[in-house]
């Protein structure tokens, strides 16, 4: 879940990352091209890793709901624990065999990862309290919000900048979003009425809830992606150092709140993992771990075989069949107003993407109104991160 996380909410950064690590490749200029056989020029097809970066996202996120919607389920800090475990044993296991490679363990590499991994663990554990509460559709709707809190994150710590198109585009992500909530409370009041205000009293408790929850997840998804992109700058982490360090000092961490936090009576574990669906649930958890080795890996594949603007925009495409696979899976209110805040939260996303691909051909002159001059205090604060 921790990369899913990652690589989903990093989409609106990635073309300049991507430029910036040297992700993107062109042929050198006055070659003649050369003809590969088909056979070895699979995976330079583009049409593969999208749908293959598609896939994955959709089946991580109705994994972790499937495990997540069962009523009982609290132990969100062991869930989130078995996912990072299953990601080292894995990615630990193909750098054995030499599939893989990232820099070994470091203590003082460690120390100075730690606080990112921290707040890693703040935005897996919201999203996954969020997730439990709101449909699929609604958590991917309000995921854009994220994308508002970190561009305007860059413009006070990385001096970056927002284009009006762009402003346009989050005009339309938190109309989509206030959309989204008002399907859910309006479905809720039609379904119970007034003849049952209790149980429509206790439902919008839960949306309640899931929207606080929601709101933590921003916060937390923004500074994590705000702090990694400063810390990998600093460390020169490549992805897969990231994965690893970002799993195996969760662990710990994860496993301690959980003993410390959640319940671990036989009565709450029975609870948890009933005994008619506790292999699938353990499959599941299994299954969300791996899922997260692949996400990565044709993340990677999309910005190889294609462009990082283009990965770009596969991930703003993506959230509209992650948001309809609630629909199909899941007993998600399909209504009018929830068909419409899904579209528009799709079409804020191509805005978004197209805002970001024309920022980026532009040269890097002038000022616009909306980027920051940074204070004394401002950078006295963004350079004491180097330490």
């Amino acid at each position: 879940m921790a990369a899913e996380e990652k690589q989903r909410f990093l989409d609106g950064n990635e073309m300049e990352l991507g430029d910036k690590q040297g992700r993107t490749f062109s042929p050198p200029q006055n070659s003649a091209p050369r003809f590969s056989p088909p056979s070895s020029n699979w995976q330079n097809n583009p049409i593969l890793p999208v749908l293959s970066y598609c896939a994955s996202s959709i089946l991580m996120t109705v994994a972790n709901k499937y495990i997540l919607s069962f009523p009982d389920y609290n132990l969100n800090f062991l869930l989130l624990a078995v996912q990072s475990i299953v990601c080292v044993v894995a990615i630990q296991s193909c750098k054995t065999a030499g599939i893989i490679t990232y820099r070994d363990f470091k203590t003082d590499e460690a120390k100075k990862w730690f606080p990112i991994s921290l707040l890693l663990i703040g935005m897996i554990y919201t999203g996954t309290k969020s997730l439990k509460y709101l449909s699929i559709p609604v958590y991917t709707i309000f995921k854009n919000l994220t994308i508002i809190l970190t561009a305007y994150g860059e413009v006070l710590w990385f001096g970056g900048s927002v284009s009006p198109m762009t402003l346009f585009s989050f005009g339309l992500m938190v109309l989509s979003s206030v959309i989204a909530a008002w399907a859910d409370i309006k479905h809720v009041l039609e379904s119970h009425g007034s003849q049952n205000s209790a149980a429509a009293t206790a439902q919008l408790a839960t949306l309640n809830a899931g929207y606080i929850w929601m709101m933590m997840n921003c916060f937390c998804t923004s500074a994590y992606v705000l702090g990694m992109r400063k810390r990998i700058k600093l460390t020169n982490f490549k992805d897969f150092d990231t994965m690893f360090y970002n799993n195996l000092l969760t662990i710990p961490v994860l496993l301690l709140g959980s003993f410390i936090v959640e319940d671990w009576s036989a009565i709450n574990l029975a609870k948890n993992f009933p005994v008619d669906v506790r292999n699938a649930i353990f499959g599941a958890m299994i299954f969300t771990g791996v899922s997260s080795i692949f996400i990565s890996y044709t993340s990677a594949w999309c910005v190889r075989a294609t462009s990082s603007t283009t990965y770009s925009m596969v991930g703003m495409l993506n959230k509209l069949p992650i948001a309809v696979s609630g629909l199909i899976f899941f007993d998600a209110p399909v209504t009018l107003p929830s068909v419409s805040a899904i579209f528009l939260g799709f079409v804020s996303g191509i805005v978004y993407a197209v805002a970001k691909a024309q920022q980026n051909s532009k040269p890097k002159t002038g000022i616009l109104p909306t980027s920051s001059t940074m204070s004394a205090s401002s950078l006295s604060n963004r350079d004491s991160l180097k330490n």
